[in-house]
């Protein structure tokens, strides 16, 4: 696809304009009204799939899920779509996909190369576009502050057997996704829309790691926060992700795009201010560095999710450049929409839910560790945990 329109092209649209704007208003409606879609999608079910089955569906296209139906079954019962049940991992199963033809295929479940080259095999030949979504934990360390879809990325040790490999773990999942990455291109050469998310967050984030801010910041009083007020951070609503993914498989563009947000940079301290005024609460917010917090046996990263170290090898990860997305037309819904609706699915949520919150600081260990701050009792210092990768 042109990414800028040529001098020719300004001509040509100059010369027909007069003619498309003598037509009927409702002729003219009908020409411009893109061209519904035909789509598969692997996966589907959880979180970012859910949401681009939502936007897909409200564009009326026609839909067909695989996956293994374990993941909320019944959830589309009822909606206008097909579910293809089987795992992508048995070949047989895959084979289910023979012979169909889709305009695209979104692969939303893709850990490990073989997975696509398998999915790819099957479909090659019957679908214009795979779309594949991969992660901004494709690049290499050191990471640096305005990196581009450019910027170095991460390989395996050289001679590991790929194909061997049977578990993701954080030394290994950025590679892998740059496999997967490189595994549709060369299937399907120049017909390959590669993105690369971080933060994902929003409703049926069950990671609980954007959650845990707002949430907390609700429930008022002092909140430990690790590192610097004018620490960058970033993040893009599910929704958002969604409805951008499924606008370029209408525009049919592919390439390789960082998908992050929001538009304007982003700190820390104004993310917290904005949960403290969409959730009227009387949070005061205390700022602890990086070093003492690990004196005092936390592991920043992981106790303080979604935040970023501006120092060490990850220290850009905060601070990606989207320019190209933003180019290709990724918007974004005001933040407060975001922590809104995130706290409405979470109020929903079962009390025993709610109750085992999956990422950030229990009370008791925040109580502690601010006591300790302010020199009244030493925090007891648990062994260190090894340093979390940012996995998106």
């Amino acid at each position: 696809m042109k990414d800028r329109l040529s001098r020719r092209d300004l001509l040509a649209l100059a010369a027909t304009s007069g003619a498309v704007l003598a037509l009927p208003r409702w002729a003219r409606a009908a020409e411009a009204a893109p061209a519904k879609k035909k789509v598969l999608i692997l996966g589907g079910t959880r979180f970012l799939g859910v949401a681009i089955v939502e936007a897909a569906l409200a564009k009326g296209w026609e839909l067909t899920l695989f996956n293994r139906g374990k993941s909320n079954p019944g959830l589309f019962k009822g909606r206008p779509l097909e579910e293809i049940h089987g795992d992508r991992n048995v070949a047989d199963d895959v084979k289910k996909l023979a012979g169909r033809k889709w305009d695209a295929v979104i692969d939303t479940s893709g850990y490990f190369p073989r997975q696509v080259r398998s999915a790819a095999e099957v479909l090659s030949g019957n679908v214009g576009q795979y779309v594949f979504i991969s992660s901004i934990s494709v690049y290499d360390a050191p990471m640096k502050a305005g990196m581009d879809e450019t910027a170095a990325v991460a390989r395996l040790a050289a001679g590991t057997d790929v194909d061997a490999i049977k578990d993701i773990t954080g030394g290994n999942y950025g590679a892998l996704k740059l496999l997967c990455e490189e595994a549709a291109e060369k299937a399907m050469p120049g017909k390959a829309l590669n993105v690369r998310p971080g933060y994902i967050v929003g409703d049926r984030d069950g990671s609980d790691r954007f959650t845990y801010w707002p949430v907390r910041v609700r429930k008022g009083g002092e909140v430990l926060v690790a590192g610097k007020p004018a620490d960058p951070l970033q993040f893009i609503d599910v929704r958002d992700l969604g409805d951008w993914i499924v606008r370029m498989v209408e525009s049919g563009t592919n390439g390789v795009f960082n998908a992050t947000g929001p538009k304007e940079r982003l700190t820390m301290k104004a993310f917290l201010e904005t949960c403290r005024k969409e959730t009227k609460s009387n949070a005061t917010f205390t700022w602890a560095p990086e070093a003492k917090l690990k004196e005092l046996g936390l592991t920043p990263e992981a106790d303080f999710p979604i935040w970023v170290s501006t120092e060490g090898p990850e220290a850009g990860i905060g601070d990606v450049s989207i320019a190209r997305a933003l180019k290709a037309g990724l918007t974004f819904r005001p933040l407060p929409e975001t922590i809104a609706s995130t706290l409405h699915w979470w109020d929903s949520l079962p009390e025993e839910r709610r109750a085992k919150a999956r990422a950030g600081l229990a009370a008791e260990k925040e109580a502690e560790v601010l006591t300790a701050l302010k020199g009244k009792a030493p925090a007891a210092a648990a062994p260190a945990a090894p340093p979390s990768e940012v996995k998106k």
